[in-house]
């Protein structure tokens, strides 16, 4: 067995209130996150009528063409903000992309409809969206860096799997969000202009997130950089040329974990229903609980993470997960209560990049340019392959060839134990916040 060693200055009292403030802002950040695009998602249905001037089948289709055009502004975003969080800090550009985020979720809120201004209100919103996908794209890469520099050594991935449950409880909320505005207003009152109100809350959760953030410190690991002239302008041939190994390691776990997040989690009630096994709704309501159940396995796999070693933890369940995948999926074709087995299984699986990836690939970059390549690799990664999951997956259903969504997820889960080797052969560049050395077992 070979060790990774990772060393750093003096300790700080793990039991402080220090590590706790910064593990609240990088949480608040991913439930927003998932609020926000679960929100446009789940109340385009309610607005298109009143921000397209119709809800036909055209009109729902440019109201996800705006999702589908934030979700390709990320990779910029990554690149953009990246380097300010590589250059001004993780704090600063924390607070930024909030700041834009909250803001446009109010704006889309206070937007006139199309009986008002015509197709400028599409325009707008498509617009603002592209603006949060900008933000967003700076935001996840950077919550990454910042619990990886700010977390105690000894709980590293309990607070990275802490913080990243936080994308699970923000798509919770959307969906009671969604129970009270109908129990209280009801379905045509949110057509009418009551959907408003789930973007007046996503707004409002901004506001609490940055409220929260003003009284984080910066990532002492970032400052101690700054003082020794190790960020500045970070560049990305020094990303490509010196790390290019990390920077594979990344692209394969972000690809493996991406296309099982995508098919575990959001797309299995769909598959279950074209393969005639579940109604949608009954599928999707399902899906509340197997959420539930990853976010405590999220929490299990981080503790076991700290305590047997990251690399350990992780092929173990990467392993689970490409034995577990095809025997699970075809076995789900036999009723209701195969997919809800089927269903746990795969969420299961997917529970541990989901508490893990993201704070190990920030550590795979040193901390000069740890947001921008960290971040562009796996948001373009999460675009090209996550963002065109749903799309593979219904061609491929209408073609009759429902059998290769299961074979495609896992050749990616391939990919991701391949990336839990290859990252073995890279230097972790972090400092820490203990007297002694941690070792991250391989």
């Amino acid at each position: 067995m070979t060790e990774l060693l990772i060393t750093g200055p003096p300790a700080v009292d793990a039991h402080s209130g220090l590590p706790r403030r910064q593990l609240a802002a990088a949480t608040i950040g991913g439930i927003v996150e998932s609020f926000d695009w679960s929100v446009y998602v789940v109340f385009a249905a309610f607005f298109t009528a009143d921000l397209f001037g119709s809800d036909s089948l055209g009109a729902t289709i440019v109201a996800y063409g705006g999702f589908a055009v934030g979700f390709l502004a990320r990779p910029i975003g990554s690149l953009l903000f990246g380097r300010v969080s590589d250059s001004r800090g993780r704090r600063f550009n924390l607070l930024l992309c909030m700041s834009i985020i909250s803001a446009a979720s109010i704006a889309i809120a206070l937007l006139p409809s199309a009986a008002t201004i015509g197709v400028w209100s599409a325009v707008a919103l498509v617009a603002l969206r592209i603006v949060q996908g900008l933000a967003y794209g700076g935001e996840g890469p950077t919550i990454a860096a910042y619990v990886a520099e700010t977390a105690p050594p000894r709980h590293r991935f309990l607070f990275s799997a802490i913080s990243y449950g936080g994308i699970m409880f923000g798509s919770m909320l959307v969906f009671l969000t969604v129970a009270v505005l109908n129990a209280t207003i009801g379905a045509e009152a949110l057509r009418e202009g009551g959907w408003r109100w789930g973007f007046v809350a996503g707004g409002l959760l901004g506001v609490l997130a940055l409220w929260i953030r003003a009284y984080a410190p910066e990532s002492a690991e970032f400052e101690g950089a700054r003082s020794e002239g190790r960020t500045g302008r970070p560049s990305l041939a020094v990303v490509f040329r010196e790390h290019r190994q990390a920077a594979l390691t990344i692209f394969l776990l972000t690809l493996g974990g991406t296309v099982t997040y995508y098919f575990a989690l959001v797309y299995l009630p769909k598959y279950a229903a074209l393969a005639g096994v579940a109604e949608t709704a009954s599928a999707t309501s399902f899906m509340t609980v197997v959420l539930i159940v990853v976010l405590v396995a999220m929490l299990v796999v981080g503790v076991l993470a700290d305590r047997f070693g990251v690399l350990t933890i992780m092929r173990i369940t990467f392993a689970f997960n490409a034995i577990g995948v095809l025997p699970v999926t075809f076995a789900m074709v036999h009723g209701v209560i195969a997919f809800e087995i089927a269903a746990l299984v795969l969420g299961l699986g997917a529970a541990g990049f989901a508490a893990l990836g993201s704070v190990l690939c920030a550590l795979l970059m040193p901390t000069g340019v740890r947001a921008v390549g960290a971040g562009l690799v796996s948001t373009v990664t999460v675009t090209v392959f996550g963002g065109t999951f749903p799309m593979v997956a219904e061609v491929l259903q209408a073609v009759d060839l429902s059998w290769v969504v299961p074979v495609y997820v896992f050749i990616a889960m391939l990919a991701l134990l391949a990336g839990s080797f290859t990252v073995t052969k890279v230097a972790l560049f972090t400092q820490t916040f203990e007297k002694e050395p941690v070792h991250v077992h391989s």
